[in-house]
């Protein structure tokens, strides 16, 4: 038995040794990015939006995308139907607005997700004068600058696209502390993958790309019958053989009341994405934290069966104590990195900072969680519509 726990423990141990490594790398990427010039480029842009339910802070968030100090963009503000509540908002941000807002019903999604529907319907309505796409949510609070330093690479022709991330805050007012540090860490994990070109990935929430490079890759029909508007734009960019860069300098703060319904939601519905649309990433993902699940479980076994026998345990437990130990300086260091990429949110940062440390071990069993759902179901709910996701390119709509 403690031969299997010190393997088990040791080979954690190691793995956590090298991810923390890997923390260390993506901090120093991110202050190199951090570092460099915003530089001129401001093509005349297209940032699209789209938009659904009157969610908590929608009207700051959307007027917040008619405040950057980029001097070149105009707005289009999309809603599948004319009845949904989120209009009478967008409305308000039109008229307070001294930037050029559009306003577009796309109409109800047909056997694809509603937001790949409302994007692929703006797309096509846009004119030929805008150079430069850019893709945002609705549940973002972006600050000035992030317009101009998420297009300036693309002055670069050979990039393929930029993409940002979000940054979840814990503590939103209405929502559960808990659950919200937990979707703060758990999506914190999924952000620092960013940063080496070959494994990035789109985000829908920042994405810029510029339209000949959009249309070059057949965007628009690798949208066809896909729920997820990332993932699709990811595998259409991967066979351009065009880069995307990642922008830390871009964080999107997200302000959200997380439940625990909103969290396993939010998290199951990521995983099975995953799963359909990058395999090999939800494999990968999904055994590194079921590996460790099985470690701490079989470690806290081994000890109590210690005690219980009355052999020693202590120094068990002591190196047993190191795996989650350094899972936590793992967050240590993503905190330290969002303190520089966002300084102007440094005081909420440091308010919860402290979640990371308490929540950063427990996170693969959240992880764990998800892989086993993500392997009984192909269906999820988002944004108050049930899909089955058949395909990256066949979903059915089970329930608007």
């Amino acid at each position: 038995m403690q031969e299997v726990f010190y393997v088990l423990v040791i080979l954690q141990i190691a793995l956590g040794v090298y991810s923390l490594w890997n923390g260390f790398v993506w901090m120093r990427m991110v202050r190199q990015r951090l570092g460099s010039h915003a530089g001129f480029y401001t093509p005349l842009t297209a940032l699209i939006c789209p938009c659904k339910g009157n969610e908590r802070g929608l009207e700051d968030n959307l007027l917040a995308l008619t405040r950057f100090d980029y001097p070149n963009y105009e707005i289009y503000l999309t809603l599948a139907t004319s009845l949904d509540p989120a209009l009478k908002v967008v409305e308000r941000v039109k008229a307070a607005s001294q930037r050029t807002v559009h306003i577009l019903i796309a109409g109800p999604p047909e056997d694809c997700g509603e937001k790949v529907f409302n994007l692929s319907r703006t797309v096509e309505a846009l004119p030929e004068k805008f150079e430069v796409i850019v893709f945002t949510d609705s549940d973002v609070r972006l600050p000035r600058g992030w317009l101009t330093k998420l297009i300036a690479p693309l002055q670069d022709a050979r990039i393929g696209a930029t993409t940002a991330y979000r940054w979840i805050f814990p503590g939103a007012s209405g929502g559960d502390l808990l659950a919200s540090g937990l979707a703060s860490v758990w999506n914190a994990s999924v952000a620092t993958l960013l940063g080496a070109a070959k494994g990035n990935f789109c985000w829908g929430g920042g994405t810029a790309i510029r339209r000949k490079t959009f249309e070059e890759a057949n965007v628009l029909e690798a949208w066809k019958g896909a729920v997820s508007d990332d993932f699709a734009l990811t595998s259409a960019l991967d066979q351009t053989a065009k880069p995307i860069v990642f922008c830390p300098e871009c964080f999107a703060p997200t302000l959200h009341p997380w439940s625990w319904a909103d969290l396993l939601e939010f998290t199951n519905r990521q995983m099975l994405i995953t799963r359909v649309y990058s395999n090999r990433r939800w494999l990968l993902g999904g055994l590194t934290h079921l590996a460790y699940v099985l470690t701490m479980i079989y470690a806290v076994f081994t000890i109590i069966y210690l005690m219980i026998d009355g052999d020693p345990w202590s120094q068990l437990l002591l190196v047993a104590l190191a795996v989650p130990l350094l899972a936590a300086m793992k967050g240590v260091l993503r905190i330290v990195a969002m303190n520089e990429a966002i300084p102007e949110w440094k005081g909420k940062l440091q308010e919860t900072s402290w979640l990371f440390l308490a929540l950063e071990p427990i996170v693969p069993f959240l992880f764990a969680w998800n892989f086993f759902v993500s392997l009984l179901t192909k269906r999820i709910r988002w944004r108050g519509i049930r899909y089955e996701l058949i395909s990256p390119n066949m979903t059915r709509i089970i329930k608007r």
